[in-house]
């Protein structure tokens, strides 16, 4: 079963797959890293764009749009760098941050955020947290501290629209 995630591109309602929603998402940081002036009337219209090719590939507002959907949709727009050079770096750029998954979790977060933090699958560290701590390696007490010093992370969101920080 895959995750979706309810998102508003161009002021129309989508549900999209996760893994969609992060290729999109990332495509228009890039385009948004490029332009100068009027960023935020020209991502409109990019984004007011890809709801309408979303719409003519979609027949039902029940259907979910998929990676496929989108990839088809970023050919048709173009590459980022057909809208000019980088001017600042792309949000997809930065270092990830070490934070605790709101989305996936089990107890609180700390195994899928330490995951996504190595680039590694979340179910071998949950296992082997899960060993380490039955078989004295790690201390109980230590993921405990790890649940408060690690921080959460932000609430996602839904929206295409909004600056990400």
């Amino acid at each position: 079963m895959k995750e979706t995630i309810n998102a508003d591109i161009g002021s129309v309602a989508f549900t999209v797959d996760r893994d969609a929603y992060l290729l999109l998402d990332e495509y228009l940081d890039d385009v948004r890293s490029r332009l100068s002036a009027n960023v935020a009337e020209t991502m409109d219209d990019i984004e007011r764009r890809f709801a309408e090719i979303f719409q003519e590939r979609i027949s039902s507002p029940m259907q979910v749009v998929t990676i496929e959907t989108v990839r088809a949709a970023i050919e048709r727009m173009g590459k980022p760098s057909d809208f000019g050079e980088q001017l600042r770096p792309s949000d997809s750029s930065r270092q990830p941050a070490l934070r605790r998954s709101r989305t996936n979790r089990s107890i609180a977060g700390i195994c899928a955020g330490l995951a996504e933090f190595f680039g590694a699958d979340v179910t071998l560290i949950r296992i082997v947290t899960l060993l380490l701590i039955l078989f004295g390696g790690l201390s109980i007490w230590i993921y405990i501290v790890l649940w408060i010093v690690i921080p959460e992370a932000p609430a996602p969101k839904f929206t295409m629209t909004d600056k990400k920080r």
